[in-house]
């Protein structure tokens, strides 16, 4: 897994949705299970921001445009459903998101502006990643042993995340989605509209 480089005082960052107990705990012991490296390091989460390295003076920045961004959006619904992969272009097996799309895109549309304004390799596509960088068998026991997982929970907050010198990714910073349902982009709870997820793209892991 890339990482970009940092020097100095920066920081390295992400932000993300984190799934919430008693499903986090879970999907991360099936990554675990399935052999990837890097479960110990990574809480299961949708990414809205891909690692990414900033000034340490400008993080008072960061959190007032994240602060802002989640003032705008409503708490909405996610629902974790199936197994897809992002084979051959990417060895990664991931949990599918069918219910909460609209809102995942709103917010990362919204996080990825601003002062964290940025381009992406590959189009966004909001998913919770499984397996990574482990063996086809592998990957192929991810896709099938999880095919039958199914979670649904409410987004309430967005995470900030830093990568400590131990490379474990912890959350450092929470911000509360207080927006009322019809400002926020993807809806709320109250009457998101929803769409199906499909694995033809691949989006940050």
């Amino acid at each position: 897994m890339r990482l970009p480089e940092r020097s100095g005082t920066q920081v390295r960052i992400g932000v993300a949705i984190t799934v919430p107990e008693p499903y986090g705990s879970e999907l991360q012991s099936a990554r675990a299970r399935f052999g990837d490296p890097w479960a110990d390091f990574i809480p299961p989460h949708i990414t809205l921001l891909p690692p990414t390295v900033v000034e340490h003076d400008l993080m008072p920045a960061v959190d007032e445009h994240l602060a802002a961004v989640a003032a705008q959006h409503a708490p909405f619904m996610v629902r974790l459903r199936g197994t897809a992969t992002f084979r051959p272009v990417s060895p990664v097996v991931f949990m599918q998101v069918v219910e909460g799309i609209s809102g995942c895109e709103g917010l990362e549309a919204g996080v990825r502006s601003g002062v964290l304004a940025q381009d992406l390799r590959f189009p966004y596509h909001p998913h919770v990643t499984i397996a990574h960088e482990v063996s086809d068998a592998q990957l192929d026991a991810a896709f099938d042993g999880m095919a039958g997982f199914d979670a649904t929970f409410v987004v309430t907050h967005l995470h900030c995340y830093a990568h400590g010198d131990d490379g474990v990714w912890r959350p450092s910073r929470d911000f509360v989605l207080t927006g009322r349902a019809h400002d926020a982009t993807g809806g709320g709870v109250d009457g998101a509209a929803h769409r199906s997820a499909d694995a033809g793209s691949v989006a940050s892991t």
